[in-house]
């Protein structure tokens, strides 16, 4: 049976799915070496280095999808996410900065550069993140819940409110739909 890559990344998710991080960085790295300039299979090396709790090589890797496809809002939210949890906070928000840059309309890159802000006591900064996220889409639960909780530290008593009835209208929706659902 001849190797091939979708194979081998297929491969590489079930194995990370069961928490077989050893024999998915295998399978992703062997489909690297067929293939060293794909940047999904780098992302998902990455992704599957940061599940592992590896954030270094998580980033070697990131990096190196970045360098391949540096338009790639996942790429560049996940290089962020892993930045922040290293600790390097100016490093995650230049690029928060550089993929909102590149798409101002990404929900996610503004809730976490909210996070960044938030973790850097910034609540008026954060705020602005967080409702930019929330505008973009009113859904975004994790948004709303940051967005809360920035309010309660700005004392901002009206906006609080607001958020926790948009986050009990977005529960009672998934219960509703989980409910019709048989």
């Amino acid at each position: 049976m001849t190797e091939n890559i979708a194979s081998l990344n297929t491969q590489a998710i079930e194995f990370a799915e069961n928490g077989q991080f050893y024999e998915a960085i295998a399978c992703l790295k062997r489909a690297i070496s067929i293939e060293r300039y794909n940047h999904l299979l780098w992302y998902n090396l990455g992704v599957t280095y940061r599940d592992a709790g590896n954030l270094t090589d998580a980033k070697a890797a990131l990096l190196h999808a970045h360098e391949i496809e540096e338009d790639d809002d996942e790429i560049i939210e996940t290089l962020a996410l892993v930045c922040f949890n290293q600790g390097c906070k100016e490093e995650a928000m230049a690029y928060c900065l550089e993929g909102l840059s590149k798409n101002s309309q990404n929900a996610h890159l503004w809730n976490t550069l909210g996070v960044i802000y938030f973790n850097t006591n910034d609540f008026h900064l954060a705020c602005e993140a967080f409702e930019n996220a929330v505008t973009i889409n009113s859904y975004y639960y994790d948004a709303l819940f940051n967005l809360r909780d920035t309010y309660e530290e700005l004392g901002n008593k009206a906006g609080y409110r607001m958020c926790v009835e948009q986050m009990k209208a977005i529960q009672l929706g998934e219960n509703d739909f989980e409910g019709d659902a048989r």
